[in-house]
Protein backbone atom coordinates (compact mmCIF):
# COMPACT_ATOMS: atom_id res chain seq x y z
CA UNK A 1 0.00 0.00 0.00
CA UNK A 2 1.53 3.13 -0.66
CA UNK A 3 1.54 6.33 1.79
CA UNK A 4 1.09 9.88 0.63
CA UNK A 5 4.33 11.53 2.09
CA UNK A 6 4.81 15.83 2.18
CA UNK A 7 7.17 15.82 -0.57
CA UNK A 8 3.72 15.21 -2.93
CA UNK A 9 2.48 18.73 -2.05
CA UNK A 10 6.05 20.31 -3.13
CA UNK A 11 5.83 21.52 -6.17
CA UNK A 12 9.68 22.90 -8.22
CA UNK A 13 8.84 26.61 -9.18
CA UNK A 14 12.51 27.05 -10.21
CA UNK A 15 15.79 24.64 -10.21
CA UNK A 16 16.29 23.71 -6.43
CA UNK A 17 13.49 25.33 -5.43
CA UNK A 18 9.98 24.13 -4.34
CA UNK A 19 7.05 24.90 -2.31
CA UNK A 20 4.76 23.27 -0.61
CA UNK A 21 1.03 23.70 -1.62
CA UNK A 22 -1.86 23.00 0.77
CA UNK A 23 -4.70 21.18 -1.12
CA UNK A 24 -6.39 24.51 -2.02
CA UNK A 25 -3.31 25.52 -4.16
CA UNK A 26 -1.99 27.89 -1.31
CA UNK A 27 1.57 27.52 -0.79
CA UNK A 28 2.64 27.13 2.84
CA UNK A 29 6.51 26.87 3.01
CA UNK A 30 9.76 26.23 0.69
CA UNK A 31 12.47 24.15 0.38
CA UNK A 32 15.47 25.95 -1.32
CA UNK A 33 18.93 23.59 -2.34
CA UNK A 34 21.69 25.47 -1.06
CA UNK A 35 26.00 24.97 -1.52
CA UNK A 36 27.36 25.25 2.06
CA UNK A 37 30.59 24.61 3.28
CA UNK A 38 29.40 21.40 4.72
CA UNK A 39 28.06 20.64 1.25
CA UNK A 40 24.47 21.07 -0.57
CA UNK A 41 21.72 21.72 2.17
CA UNK A 42 18.16 22.17 1.95
CA UNK A 43 16.72 25.61 3.40
CA UNK A 44 12.89 24.96 4.88
CA UNK A 45 10.72 27.91 5.62
CA UNK A 46 7.40 28.00 7.00
CA UNK A 47 5.47 31.37 5.99
CA UNK A 48 9.09 33.31 5.36
CA UNK A 49 10.71 32.10 8.73
CA UNK A 50 13.49 29.93 8.24
CA UNK A 51 13.09 27.09 10.71
CA UNK A 52 15.92 25.17 10.13
CA UNK A 53 18.65 23.47 7.23
CA UNK A 54 18.34 19.38 6.14
CA UNK A 55 20.56 17.36 4.41
CA UNK A 56 17.69 15.77 2.28
CA UNK A 57 14.75 17.17 -0.11
CA UNK A 58 12.00 14.50 1.84
CA UNK A 59 13.73 15.32 5.37
CA UNK A 60 13.32 19.47 4.42
CA UNK A 61 9.25 18.64 3.33
CA UNK A 62 8.81 17.14 6.19
CA UNK A 63 10.24 19.57 8.95
CA UNK A 64 7.75 22.27 6.60
CA UNK A 65 4.96 20.05 6.54
CA UNK A 66 5.21 19.42 10.19
CA UNK A 67 5.16 23.27 11.25
CA UNK A 68 2.50 23.49 8.95
CA UNK A 69 0.04 20.71 10.79
CA UNK A 70 1.55 22.19 13.80
CA UNK A 71 -0.17 25.91 13.09
CA UNK A 72 -3.98 24.10 12.85
CA UNK A 73 -3.68 23.56 16.49
CA UNK A 74 -4.19 24.87 19.67
CA UNK A 75 -0.79 25.36 20.28
CA UNK A 76 -0.15 22.02 21.36
CA UNK A 77 -3.10 21.67 23.74
CA UNK A 78 -5.37 18.54 24.30
CA UNK A 79 -8.19 18.64 22.77
CA UNK A 80 -10.48 18.18 25.15
CA UNK A 81 -8.93 22.08 26.60
CA UNK A 82 -10.61 23.52 23.47
CA UNK A 83 -13.74 25.93 24.31
CA UNK A 84 -16.76 24.63 22.86
CA UNK A 85 -16.26 21.14 22.41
Amino acid sequence: MSEWHPILAAVETSPAVWELRAPDGKPYGRVELRRTVDGPRYRCEHRGELLGWATTLRLGCERVHQAYVRGHGPAGGAVAAWPGM
